[in-house]
Protein backbone atom coordinates (compact mmCIF):
# COMPACT_ATOMS: atom_id res chain seq x y z
CA UNK A 1 0.00 0.00 0.00
CA UNK A 2 1.56 3.22 -0.96
CA UNK A 3 2.29 6.00 1.64
CA UNK A 4 0.85 9.70 1.42
CA UNK A 5 4.56 10.40 0.33
CA UNK A 6 4.18 8.16 -3.05
CA UNK A 7 0.51 9.34 -3.39
CA UNK A 8 1.51 12.87 -3.69
CA UNK A 9 4.42 12.49 -5.86
CA UNK A 10 2.53 10.21 -8.81
CA UNK A 11 -0.90 11.84 -8.25
CA UNK A 12 -1.69 13.57 -11.01
CA UNK A 13 -1.78 10.26 -12.97
CA UNK A 14 -3.36 8.35 -10.18
CA UNK A 15 -6.08 11.01 -9.75
CA UNK A 16 -6.72 10.55 -13.96
CA UNK A 17 -7.10 6.56 -13.06
CA UNK A 18 -9.34 7.09 -11.02
CA UNK A 19 -11.40 9.63 -12.44
CA UNK A 20 -12.07 6.42 -14.99
CA UNK A 21 -12.73 3.95 -12.40
CA UNK A 22 -15.17 6.17 -10.65
CA UNK A 23 -16.40 8.42 -13.33
CA UNK A 24 -19.26 10.51 -11.47
CA UNK A 25 -15.96 11.35 -8.97
CA UNK A 26 -16.36 15.57 -9.79
CA UNK A 27 -12.21 16.64 -9.64
CA UNK A 28 -12.93 18.64 -6.75
CA UNK A 29 -13.30 16.05 -4.52
CA UNK A 30 -9.89 14.42 -5.87
CA UNK A 31 -7.61 17.84 -5.21
CA UNK A 32 -4.72 16.80 -3.01
CA UNK A 33 -3.49 19.35 -0.64
CA UNK A 34 -0.79 19.00 1.83
CA UNK A 35 -1.95 17.86 5.28
CA UNK A 36 -5.31 17.73 4.32
CA UNK A 37 -5.58 13.92 2.82
CA UNK A 38 -7.47 12.45 5.25
CA UNK A 39 -10.07 15.72 4.13
CA UNK A 40 -9.96 14.15 0.93
CA UNK A 41 -10.26 10.13 1.68
CA UNK A 42 -13.40 11.09 3.74
CA UNK A 43 -15.05 12.66 0.65
CA UNK A 44 -14.16 10.21 -1.22
CA UNK A 45 -15.51 7.36 1.35
CA UNK A 46 -18.81 9.12 1.43
CA UNK A 47 -19.35 9.31 -2.68
CA UNK A 48 -18.12 5.42 -2.86
CA UNK A 49 -19.64 4.49 0.25
CA UNK A 50 -15.83 2.60 0.82
CA UNK A 51 -13.46 2.56 3.85
CA UNK A 52 -10.54 4.50 4.18
CA UNK A 53 -8.33 0.86 3.97
CA UNK A 54 -10.52 0.43 0.94
CA UNK A 55 -9.65 3.14 -0.81
CA UNK A 56 -6.29 3.13 0.27
CA UNK A 57 -6.24 -0.25 -1.56
CA UNK A 58 -8.03 0.77 -4.64
CA UNK A 59 -5.54 3.54 -5.14
CA UNK A 60 -2.38 1.02 -4.35
CA UNK A 61 -3.43 -1.16 -7.26
CA UNK A 62 -4.09 1.48 -10.02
Amino acid sequence: MKSYTELKGDWITTKGKLKQKFGMLPYNDLIFIEGKQDEMLGRLEAKLGKTKQELLQIISDL
